[in-house]
């Protein structure tokens, strides 16, 4: 049953009024949008077809006071005021992929103001101007810091959808003032949806005559209303991108990630807190003083591999990583015939404080993680790796197989018994196990050439089909699906691959923050486009974070060739720009000790090492309170190899914030590689010195341009260019 407030009932009444006259009126491809002063409110009115309608406010002024001061028809911008203060609101309408409306509010109050209250910003009039007579679907909402997003449909009185996309990155100084957060901003239940300003529950009021953004709303209008999940997961994701070429997007910085690595390096193999001993053997913990959980085989390989991506990178030995390698046979239980996630030598230290940390209880993800990384060292030729791989895929098929290819969230090793069914009652489990799943059955498949591995991925990814906007379960995982969904693509030539490979995508877009926190701890911390570890993780995460990084490259990797969805291009080469800028901001070095806490939930936090904290909070709350994860050091290994080309017998590398296409850890000249993503979008192209010599002159052109592009000398005796998307660059000196 659906309900309505009283203030989208009352507003809804007062659009029979035809006293109230438009103030300005534009047509935009099927969409007519007029604005009108109705009462306590200043609405935007969308029409289409013979009956639908949707209303955005603009303003509000309680109690009725609100008065249009002026209107420019050149620039839509109007002026505004009230009993409380003046408004300013300024419109811009476009077309191109879809009509566009964009609206920013400011206001000033006339005296310091406390907002105990503010309506949601979307009013449905439905038939006769009564909400309760429409009808439409919420597809994705804000949840969290995540974006100020809102994706719905209305069925009727006329069908049209709808992508409503907040810029709580302009609400910085409102938030700050206030002391309020930016979570949970956009949302509701139908009808009564959009945008409402944060409560100032903490008593901390707008200060008279200051003036703040208090909306910054960009929304994109559809006709067409599908019901078709691949249909619909394109159009999210074409919606989404179309929506972010609007938006005002941060610049980045060039951090000098050949440093950043070195530290962490250094302080990974050094610290004592970072290691435990178990039968002779040297073991990762998973926390920097973690002493009390046993050695997880998912926290030796997450560093491993990208040690071993750096050490391809970089040509030389490391020594940690043949301490790892041979503690990980250890970790292989000879009568189940699988690895197991807790070093059995120590199991006896479980204490059960949580549900997975009994000595058979595994976290169905957990499994196929390690597996996944195993195989990805035997297809390099490691054979220890390749037999615990093979010698532990068949318990990974009896499971599967045992579950109906759809995994709970824990079950026992031994007796397959359920634990936990769902991640909360009728959601269901692990959602996106199956694409997970899959990925390690091609690895096997690419390794042994047995089809009956590539049948099993098959099986388990048609699992997917029907989840739409409820397939994430964890980040990173839903992410290695969506690349083992193309490959699977690529392999049968069957389009509901690729199809389920987008969907992948969405779900993890839809689970990320396209804004800036501009208050509180981060206002000077870059936070723009980061991916959330779980449907309701309250923070950001390194570790899923870098392995989404990776995820995301190995994507574009295998879409070379393909006639992949440009929107996907465009979100995947831009989610890697911004992840190199921010991820620096994971180490404790680079935060103000009062945005860290005294003593975080697990083991301990030295301010002064380069190993990254777990979690980046929302601005009000310290960062860190999980703790610094051992396991998320693969950040600076997974970034560096993949950034940064050297250059032989030159005293300087190529560094560059966009994935490339053509990339090799060395090359000789002329340099030559192509840019990923899209090219209305700007990315950098840096040289870096690596020593005191002076840097050559380079040439910088793209194709299609005899003119070079000009470079600019930045910090250091670096020398910045700056490129678009999709373009072949070539680099002569």
């Amino acid at each position: 049953m659906s309900y309505v407030s009283t203030w989208t009932k009352a507003a809804a009444a007062t659009f029979g009024d035809p006293d109230f006259p438009e103030a300005f009126n534009k047509q935009v491809g099927a969409f007519q949008f007029a604005g009108r002063l109705i009462a306590d409110s200043f609405w935007i009115e969308v029409t289409w077809a013979k009956k639908g309608a949707l209303s955005f406010r603009a303003a509000y002024a309680p109690g009725g006071s609100l008065k249009l001061k002026n209107i420019n028809a050149d620039s839509t911008e109007l002026k505004l005021t009230s009993a409380i203060g003046d408004f300013k609101v300024d419109i811009d309408i476009t077309d191109d992929a879809f009509p566009i409306l964009h609206y920013t509010t400011s206001f000033k109050p006339s005296a310091d103001i406390l907002v105990p209250f503010w309506p949601r910003d979307i009013l449905v009039p439905g038939q006769s101007n009564d909400p309760e007579k429409s009808n439409g679907d919420i597809l994705v909402k804000q949840i969290g810091t995540r974006s100020g997003q809102l994706y719905f449909q209305l069925n009727k009185p006329e069908p049209v959808t709808v992508f409503y996309l907040q810029n709580l990155t302009a609400l910085g100084d409102y938030c700050q003032e206030t002391e309020t957060s930016a979570s949970d901003t956009v949302g509701g239940e139908w009808p009564d949806i959009g945008f409402a300003l944060p409560p100032t529950i903490k008593g901390k009021p707008l200060t008279a005559g200051k003036r703040v953004i208090i909306s910054d709303a960009f929304i994109a209008f559809d006709a067409n209303l599908v019901k078709d999940e691949a249909v619909r997961t394109n159009q999210f994701l074409d919606m989404m991108a179309a929506l972010y070429l609007a938006l005002p997007k941060p610049d980045t910085n060039y951090k000098h990630w050949p440093d950043i690595l070195d530290k962490g390096l250094k302080d990974l193999l050094h610290s004592p807190g970072c290691w435990s001993q178990v039968a002779g053997n040297h073991y990762f913990n998973a926390y920097f003083c973690d002493y009390v959980t046993p050695p997880e085989i998912m926290v030796q390989l997450a560093v491993l591999l990208p040690l071993i991506d750096y050490k391809e990178w970089h040509g030389s030995d490391l020594e940690a990583i043949d301490t790892i390698k041979k503690g990980l046979p250890a970790f292989y239980d000879e009568k189940l015939k699988t690895i197991m996630r807790w070093h059995p030598a120590v199991t006896d230290q479980l204490e059960g404080e949580e549900e997975q940390k009994e000595p058979m209880v595994m976290d169905s993800w957990y499994l196929h993680h390690p597996l996944l990384n195993l195989s990805r060292l035997a297809l390099k030729g490691d054979k220890d790796a390749e037999k615990l791989f093979l010698n532990s895929i068949g318990f990974a098929i009896k499971v599967a197989r045992h579950f109906g290819y759809q995994w709970p969230v824990f079950y026992k090793m031994d007796t397959l018994e359920v634990v936990k069914a769902e991640t909360v009652p009728g959601k269901g489990g692990e959602k996106d196990v199956p694409g997970l799943y899959a990925h390690i059955m091609l690895q096997a498949w690419e390794l042994t050439k047995d089809k009956k591995y590539l049948a099993e991925a098959e099986h388990a990814a048609k699992q997917l089909v029907g989840l739409e906007f409820d397939l994430f379960y964890q980040a990173n995982n839903t992410a290695f699906s969506s690349g083992a969904l193309l490959r699977l693509y690529k392999i049968t030539g069957k389009e509901i691959y690729k199809e389920l490979s987008y969907l992948c995508l969405a779900n993890v877009f839809k689970n990320v923050r396209l804004w800036d926190i501009q208050y509180g701890y981060l206002k000077d911390h870059p936070s723009f486009f980061a991916v959330f570890p779980l449907n309701d993780a309250p923070y950001t995460a390194v570790y899923e974070e870098q392995e989404v990084f990776c995820a995301f490259h190995d994507y574009l990797h295998h879409a070379q060739g393909e006639n992949i969805l440009p929107s996907a291009r465009l979100l995947l080469a831009e989610y890697i720009k911004y992840l190199v800028d921010r991820a620096p901001h994971y180490y404790p070095p680079m935060m103000a000790k009062d945005m860290l806490p005294e003593k975080p939930k697990i083991g301990a936090l030295d301010p002064a090492l380069w190993i990254a904290l777990e979690d980046v909070q929302d601005g009000w709350e310290k960062s860190g309170q999980v703790g610094q994860e051992v396991y998320g050091a693969g950040n600076a290994f997974g970034i560096l190899p993949r950034h940064y080309m050297q250059v032989a017998d030159e005293s300087f590398m190529i560094f560059c914030d966009y994935p490339m296409i053509g990339f090799a850890a060395k090359k000789r000249r002329p340099i030559s590689f192509q840019l990923a993503g899209d090219g209305r979008l700007q990315g950098q192209i840096i040289m870096v010195k690596t020593d005191r010599k002076k840097l050559p002159e380079f040439t910088v052109t793209v194709k299609g341009s005899k003119e070079p592009i000009k470079g600019k000398p930045i910090v250091d005796g670096h020398v910045l260019y700056t490129v678009t998307g999709d373009q072949t660059v070539k680099i002569d000196w």
